[in-house]
């Protein structure tokens, strides 16, 4: 293969909802460039792109997969990306490094549940959109439908540069108004023929040429006028005024074609190449301080790594785009992340598994090398002090879940498959939570988690998905005081420790303790010193010595302390961490003989326990501020499941269109597999997230529940 230059190179992703087409849409364009001799089919599990064995055995694109394609002296590299919204960290993926996004559209099904989710995508993205409208050859598909669709739900203007003459069982030809020719199929192997509009389809054609003329014009003075005057634009006119409006997301161009018998492939790659930037002028990546990097092939070589895979007989593969200058075998490039040395031995032009050694690659370019040493996905690579690329702007986890092994002998092997898995998938998050004492799985939804069980299972680990506990915390809400006498005698040394303490909640800006009421009486501390912790897990613990006459030796004061921090690490109601307590340490006494560390040690956490329980405590849970995109007409039964059914508090609503966005705070308690609910309320059109806001205390009878709950597990154990 040739090296081609920075501006013969487009990069596209293919996106759009499950049954669109998108794969077979992928294979057709490796098929048109004759980089494949037969095309493979999703049914038969032997396209390009999906060629992990999952993918072939579930029959959908799981991860994205790069597949080039040579075509009139231009290299397209096309991502093509899962459907399923549970997957959408690969569509993500592909933002990254691409710069325009083929919308595919199932034109039997019209602008459907998967087109709406993406469009949302590309524009959070602000990505260019071209929609591809594919399967007009189904039983029942009209023009019309499909394209009333597409103007009702896209969120960009559509304007059609294309449409099917003849749309239904035996489409095969297109009317183009931007060439204003029809382009008739003459085989299922994407030949085509160049015809003359028939006269019976003129009149609609020149409504949408006139229309895509305008829509050339619109965003420039000069071009406006002249199409005012002569009702017409030269070739050049329009491909300048298109550029300008589809790189500003002002109006997304409708093509059609057929994937299956990969009719109309020419035109939109055509189109694409004459109308739409290269990686030079698209300005997609930005650096860690968030200022542009320009895909300039002189400026010193870097590379950013996008996606990581672990291949069969392969081993470690790296996906990259070359940011800047240009990428030779053998070279030698410095991580900006941990300053490691990589030498790239060997570079491939990629088309899924089939792959094509080259000796260089220049900035835009998309590629992939093994055996890298140090380096993940989001690493900047490169020669000398070059500009490290921001990360990937994953969408935040909606779905938890915690994980066990069924035969503990295989926790280990669990922890590196996991860690091994969130390397190719960076939208699963893993941590084990000494908290929740649970490895705790975080990703996108129920067909996300099922997947991670499917691949946990090929490698030999049964695995049991659970609830995950709840993060509680405990704290107190009066003043109460509590003493205990560790005695323990068993021959030779025994163990002494007596210990008297007030406990209080503590909060911001509180005076300093001199007095309280213990047993009756009135007692009056002597502060001799002051000790104030920032909890881990949040809230402070402040620690008064307030001893008097030597009841205590000073050396003993730091065991105080621990008893009392270990009953802060397990709390006295539920075993949660507790919180925002202040403890005096007023009385005690000691042996001269028996006492020692241990002593006190457990003196004070006994002493804390009785008093804590004494001093009104209370359990505060995680509240997480959830905003939810809802279709308007679902909105009163997604309030009525928030307000009714999960303890929410609604905060705000507003319009966006035709979708309402719902602001609540929500216990985390109370979204476990709410993605599951949401998306069976709204058949999938609905989408939230979630962010942790603050704790508050639970309702009496929820506390009730979680200390009965917690004795029955203390009996257990």
């Amino acid at each position: 293969m040739k090296t081609y230059q920075t501006q013969n190179l487009r990069n596209v992703a293919i996106v759009g909802g499950t049954g669109s087409g998108k794969t077979t849409l992928a294979e057709a364009f490796a098929f048109e460039s004759k980089l494949i001799d037969r095309k493979g089919t999703v049914e038969a599990g032997n396209t390009l792109s999906d060629n992990s064995e999952v993918e072939q055995e579930q029959g959908r694109s799981i991860f994205p997969s790069v597949i080039y394609t040579e075509f009139a002296g231009h290299k397209f590299n096309f991502i093509d990306t899962p459907g399923v919204d549970d997957l959408c960290g690969g569509v993500f993926t592909a933002y990254k490094v691409c710069d325009l996004a083929a919308l595919v559209i199932n034109g039997h099904n019209g602008f459907d549940v998967g087109s709406e989710i993406h469009s949302r995508y590309a524009a959070q993205a602000k990505m260019p959109v071209v929609g591809i409208v594919n399967q007009l050859d189904k039983e029942g598909t009209t023009w019309e439908k499909a394209i009333e669709s597409i103007v009702a739900g896209s969120p960009i203007k559509p304007v059609v540069v294309q449409y099917p003459a003849n749309p239904g069982v035996g489409f095969d030809a297109i009317i183009d108004v931007l060439t204003m020719k029809m382009y008739k199929a003459k085989d299922e192997n994407g030949g085509q023929e160049e015809l003359e509009i028939p006269a019976s389809e003129m009149d609609r054609a020149m409504d949408y040429h006139n229309e895509l003329l305008e829509a050339a014009a619109i965003n420039d003075e000069a071009l406006m006028e002249k199409f005012f005057e002569t009702n017409d634009l030269s070739a050049d006119e329009i491909r300048q005024g298109l550029r300008d409006g589809v790189a500003g997301r002002d109006f997304m161009p409708i093509f059609c074609c057929s994937a299956k018998k990969s009719f109309g492939l020419k035109r939109i790659m055509e189109f694409i190449i004459n109308v739409l930037p290269d990686p030079k002028h698209a300005n997609v990546l930005t650096d860690v301080e968030g200022n542009e990097v320009k895909c300039d092939s002189e400026a010193p070589t870097s590379i950013f790594i996008f996606r990581n895979a672990v291949e069969q007989h392969v081993g470690e593969v790296s996906y990259f785009r070359v940011v800047t200058g240009k990428l030779t075998e053998g070279m030698e490039l410095t991580n900006r992340r941990n300053g490691n040395k990589e030498k790239i031995s060997q570079i491939f032009a990629v088309a899924g598994k089939k792959r094509e050694k080259v000796s260089e690659m220049v900035a835009g370019e998309i590629g992939c090398t093994v055996k890298l040493k140090g380096t993940k996905a989001n690493d900047t690579l490169g020669v000398g002090e070059v500009a490290a690329i921001s990360k990937i702007n994953f969408p935040a986890p909606r779905y938890r879940a915690a994980v066990r092994a069924l035969d503990q002998n295989n926790e280990e092997k669990l922890g590196e498959l996991l860690n091994r898995l969130k390397q190719e998938d960076p939208t699963y998050i893993v941590e084990y939570s000494k908290e929740l004492k649970q490895t705790i799985v975080q990703c996108q939804g129920e067909m996300h988690i099922n997947l991670l069980k499917t691949y946990l299972n090929k490698n030999k680990i049964e695995v049991e998905f659970l609830a995950p506990r709840i993060p509680y915390r405990e704290t107190i809400t009066k003043v109460a005081a509590a003493n205990y006498r560790h005695r323990k005698q068993s021959g030779g040394s025994g163990q002494f420790g007596e210990v008297h303490m007030v406990v209080e909640p503590y909060y911001e800006g509180m005076p300093e303790p001199k007095q309280y009421k213990v047993d009756g009486r009135e007692l009056l501390v002597n502060i001799k010193g002051k000790e104030e912790f920032d909890l881990e897990w949040g809230g402070k613990l402040i620690y008064y010595n307030a001893i008097v006459g030597g009841a205590i030796d000073a050396r003993f004061m730091p065991a105080i302390l621990k008893g009392i921090k270990d009953k802060l690490n397990e709390g006295p109601l539920t075993g949660s961490y507790a919180r925002d307590i202040r403890v005096v340490i007023y009385d005690g006494k000691m042996h001269p003989v028996d006492s020692n560390e241990i002593s006190f040690v457990l003196a004070a956490r006994n002493a804390f326990k009785e008093a804590f329980r004494n001093a009104g405590p209370k359990i505060l849970e995680p509240i997480y501020s959830v905003e939810v995109l809802v279709p308007s007409e679902n909105v009163g039964d997604i309030m009525s499941d928030l307000t009714s059914n999960r303890r929410a508090q609604i905060m705000g609503m507003n319009a966006e269109g035709s979708f309402s966005r719902l602001s609540a705070r929500v216990p985390l308690a109370e979204l476990y597999r709410y993605s599951t609910t949401l998306s069976a309320m709204t058949l999938g059109r609905a989408s939230y997230t979630m962010e942790f806001a603050s704790y508050e205390q639970v309702p009496a009878d929820v506390q009730d529940k979680l200390l009965k709950a917690y004795q029955e597990e203390d009996k257990d154990e």
